[in-house]
């Protein structure tokens, strides 16, 4: 009986990972072939869970945030964004942002994700002050605000250096920075879904600078529109690399692409099964990075919670109010009960445990159950 060729090769990765070895990116390009048996892909993700990570998921109770849809860039992936006099446009005020931060507190939020439009008529001072008044207001509640494209964009506005703006949104309340805008990083994909916003390099040093700054961050990669598979992987070397250099990045997040109200509304949404191989092939490329999250908001609760057998151990949070994903056609609910959660995380035959935005567990009673 003879061996296939993909078996062979599948069989040579799999004595890497055992031994801890980094994958090349034609043996990460290869386990995106459809020949390659996913459930195989699958458990070799699983295993480097369980040696990070053991049989612990995480997750945290987390509210978002969005101050405006009204956006300068207007990128053909989003159905969030509209154009600021959009009778669809909207700004928030003070008070309706405070507002949506003490029913977050009450709520036992420990996080708050904000991020948004890059408002045509907003100044970098705007949102700054937001950071700061929401601090003030509620210091216990950790703010990952602004997508490394929202930093650069601020830097533009204001006319200061990167390193400048983080520092100063830093010590006004900011304590982490979202993985957001990263999309794909390759030039000729980026023309197609988001020729105007940040290019890879600007995100990347957005990234750099804030890990040099003892800003932590995730970081994100957006699959399933116009991009290869060999692009998946440039990306993730390249998150690797930077991860390398920095040791700044807490978790991945892979991002399911839904096509509904974008201007890539023709485009077919990606497969649960290729959701699970992404997420599977995203543990074994990043081999330096602690976390995977399956994001049920993008993934869907079902694909996400099988996801915690392809390599995932953090399935994000309770995400109250998260608008970006449902606008564009995502079926998931829109919150989850900490309860649903660690249902969800104990039906995949793992433990639950409750975190603060940078992995440090919370003290609850659950957690001590």
């Amino acid at each position: 009986m003879t061996t296939s060729p993909r078996t062979a090769e599948l069989e040579r990765i799999r004595r890497k990972v055992e031994a801890a070895e980094r994958l090349s990116a034609g043996e990460g390009t290869l386990l995106f072939e459809p020949e390659v048996d996913l459930h195989a892909v699958g458990q070799l993700a699983d295993e480097v869970r369980r040696r990070k990570n053991g049989d612990v998921v995480y997750y945290n109770v987390n509210a978002h945030l969005n101050p405006t849809n009204a956006c300068v860039y207007r990128c053909r992936l989003c159905a969030y964004s509209c154009d600021a006099d959009s009778p669809e446009a909207y700004v928030l005020d003070d008070e309706a942002m405070l507002a949506r931060a003490r029913e977050a507190t009450e709520a036992g939020a420990t996080e708050l994700h904000l991020v948004g439009g890059l408002h045509p008529e907003r100044d970098y001072d705007w949102y700054l002050g937001i950071v700061r008044m929401l601090h003030e207001a509620y210091p216990a509640l950790h703010l990952k605000a602004f997508s490394a494209v929202e930093i650069a964009r601020f830097a533009e506005l204001s006319g200061k250096p990167i390193e400048a703006v983080l520092e100063e949104l830093h010590k006004a309340g900011l304590g982490s920075l979202p993985g957001g805008g990263a999309e794909i990083f390759d030039p000729a994909v980026r023309e197609k879904i988001c020729p105007r916003k940040a290019d890879a390099d600007t995100w990347l040093d957005v990234h750099r600078t804030a890990h040099r700054l003892g800003i932590r961050s995730n970081a994100t990669m957006l699959f399933g529109h116009v991009e290869t598979a060999a692009q998946r992987i440039d990306h993730l070397i390249r998150l690797r690399d930077l991860q390398d250099e920095t040791g700044g990045f807490q978790a991945f997040v892979p991002l399911s692409f839904h096509p509904q109200g974008t201007a890539l509304s023709d485009l077919p949404r990606a497969s649960a099964f290729d959701a699970l191989r992404t997420v599977a092939v995203s543990r074994l490329m990043l081999d330096n990075v602690d976390h995977i999250k399956a994001y049920w908001i993008s993934l869907g609760i079902g694909t996400a919670q099988t996801a915690l057998a392809y390599g995932a151990d953090d399935l994000d949070g309770t995400v109250r109010h998260e608008e970006i994903h449902h606008r564009a056609g995502a079926d998931s609910p829109e919150i989850l009960s900490v309860a649903q959660l660690r249902r969800l995380i104990r039906e995949a035959g793992r433990q639950p445990l409750e975190r603060a935005s940078l992995y440090r567990p919370v003290e609850t009673q659950n957690n001590s159950e």
